[in-house]
């Protein structure tokens, strides 16, 4: 079975069943099971790291541990054949999840903005307790174009292009970044690794979802404002997925934002857009992930087809 049908059936998967908690409570997840071989790495080799090229040093040596584990873990489900291999790729898909999470923080606005901090709370780091309306619905739209990035082009992608072992290779190193890569006093030396590595994995995919969120909206013509504004954001790229998903919505992300009671003064991206943000702007957002979802389906499905036509010995059919 080709990669494409094996995508094409994960997607379904996902789309339909997500992250069940039946399962998921009795076994551990892949992504917590990767956080924890971080957190081991980060509580062993960082306290004793000393500092400066040091600690770095140790963070680097931890990503190739990490990293050949990852591949070699790949390599060994995917001798299952394509039955593991789509049971691996609806896990590490994280589509369905990324828009219960998102649409949750919708419910809350419309019950109280207590609950809607409180669900936003649960999928970004920055500080809820002192956020408006506008800002819980902002926090909760930048994670939905984020993450439809990271959590959803970036492991289908490498999936494509390097099969299980680049799967998870994708997420170990996404999983490590979101742990270790902050600048901050005890992990800026020894996430860097992380961070850079995600870095130079994430760089395609995020530039491909913001392509994929402008082409569903019939928005291409907004291509050089998207990459005008992505060069203002503190990350080389996350700002594409975000800058498009403001341009279709007609919104202004980014902005100041509390961390650990420190407010950074971060620029808006399309600054001209709307200030005032709430339930529904994150209701349309979760309508933009559904639509790119929805156009990744079936460019992924006419690929399948194409190629039970063009070589139907591949599929038996010849």
């Amino acid at each position: 079975m080709s990669v494409f049908a094996i995508l094409a059936l994960a997607m379904l998967l996902d789309a339909a069943l997500g992250e069940p908690r039946w399962l998921w409570d009795r076994v551990p997840h892949p992504a917590v099971a990767a956080g924890r071989a971080v957190g081991w790495f980060d509580r062993r080799w960082n306290e004793r790291a000393g500092e400066g090229a040091r600690r770095r040093l140790r963070g680097a040596a931890m990503m190739a541990a990490l990293g050949l584990a990852a591949i070699a873990l790949g390599w060994a489900v995917g001798l299952g054949g394509p039955l593991a291999q789509i049971i691996a790729l609806a896990a590490l898909l994280a589509h369905r999840s990324l828009v219960e999470h998102v649409g949750a923080v919708a419910d809350g606005l419309d019950a109280s903005l207590e609950e809607g901090r409180g669900a936003v709370g649960l999928i970004v780091g920055r500080d809820t307790a002192g956020m408006e309306e506008s800002e819980v619905a902002r926090a909760a739209i930048e994670s939905a174009a984020e993450n439809l990035s990271d959590a959803v082009v970036a492991p289908a992608l490498w999936f494509l292009v390097a099969g299980l072992p680049g799967l998870f290779l994708c997420k170990m190193v996404n999983t490590a970044d979101s742990m270790v890569g902050y600048r901050t006093e005890r992990h800026e030396a020894f996430g860097w690794a992380a961070a850079r590595l995600d870095d130079l994995m994430n760089a395609a995919p995020a530039r491909l979802t913001a392509v994929g969120i402008l082409l569903v909206h019939g928005r291409m013509d907004a291509v050089r404002e998207v990459e005008g504004d992505a060069g203002l954001h503190r990350s080389p790229n996350a700002g594409w997925p975000e800058a498009a998903m403001a341009r279709v919505l007609g919104v202004a992300l980014a902005g100041p934002r509390s961390y650990g009671g420190t407010v950074a003064d971060y620029p808006h991206l399309n600054g001209a857009g709307r200030m005032e943000l709430g339930a529904d702007d994150v209701r349309a957002s979760v309508s933009a992930l559904w639509r790119v979802w929805a156009a990744g389906f079936a460019a992924t499905a006419a690929v399948v087809a194409l190629a039970a036509i063009v070589a139907p010995d591949i599929w038996g059919w010849g």
